[in-house]
């Protein structure tokens, strides 16, 4: 099973974001919050990932490209016969990375839809983004999708209302809003498991298309969005606040996202 993470946004609110590096790069301790990420859907069994790349793409791709050369000790040998000596292991020695270019510009249902010809061999992937953390029990959102049967499942958590809104029938989604002004339900999480096969008439082709906004509000009218109910840990990263909030509690040792060894 394959997680989609899209990384293409600019992150303006952030500073070191939008002048020096793609959001997903930024670093929380010593690693970048990508990373953060992928370690999270790891510890549950899912280790290939389809990253869409954007704004800056290319040191997405130089951290990966050089994976080994930036997570262990290295010895380069100078010289008329150089060589690089690696020491030891790292703890991704399992994972599989697509690097794939998405374009700057493109919304996020544009972004899915770019990657379809990776994922659409399944019978399902994730899709989450590049910039929040959460403990989310990522095993038993791809167990509840299994059991419901509809084209998408999507973690509902209760934050302040910044995010999409919806409004639930027991675990049925029946009416999704973008950004409201003020939340009193759940919000969008961020965190979803779609149907590899049956999700592509919502999202389309157009590299305009929004993820947030007709393809997750028709798939509420549809009958065709779960909620699967999160009250652990769930943190964006959308300012300076939060960016430096994630940093202590990872240098204080105690990051509630924080699920393997």
């Amino acid at each position: 099973m394959k997680a989609v993470i899209l990384c293409g946004g600019q992150g303006t609110r952030i500073r070191d974001a939008s002048e020096v590096l793609p959001k997903p790069m930024l670093p929380i301790g010593n690693r970048p919050i990508l990373w953060h990420i992928m370690k999270g859907y790891a510890q549950h069994g899912v280790r290939e990932f389809v990253l869409c790349l954007g704004y800056k793409g290319s040191v997405i791709r130089e951290f990966f490209l050089n994976y080994r050369a930036m997570t262990t000790d290295v010895t380069v040998t100078l010289g008329r016969h150089d060589r690089i000596e690696f020491h030891g292991q790292h703890g991704e020695e399992d994972w599989k990375v697509t690097l794939a270019e998405t374009g700057e510009a493109t919304m996020t249902g544009g972004r899915v839809a770019a990657v379809r010809r990776y994922v659409e061999g399944d019978d399902l992937f994730c899709l989450t983004y590049g910039d929040g953390v959460s403990d989310l029990d990522v095993a038993a959102s791809i167990e509840a999708h299994r059991r419901h049967g509809k084209v998408a499942t999507v973690a509902a958590v209760r934050p302040p209302g910044r995010f999409g809104e919806m409004r639930l029938d027991g675990a049925r989604v029946t009416e999704f809003n973008e950004k409201p002004n003020a939340s009193e339900g759940f919000i969008n999480g961020g965190f979803f498991v779609l149907d590899a096969r049956r999700i592509w008439p919502y999202i389309g082709d157009d590299a305009r298309t929004v993820l947030e906004q007709e393809p997750l509000r028709k798939l509420a009218r549809d009958g065709e969005l779960v909620a699967f109910p999160h009250t652990g840990f769930w943190q964006p990263m959308d300012t300076a606040r939060e960016y430096g909030l994630l940093n202590d509690l990872w240098t204080r040792g105690v990051a509630p996202w924080k699920t393997w060894p």
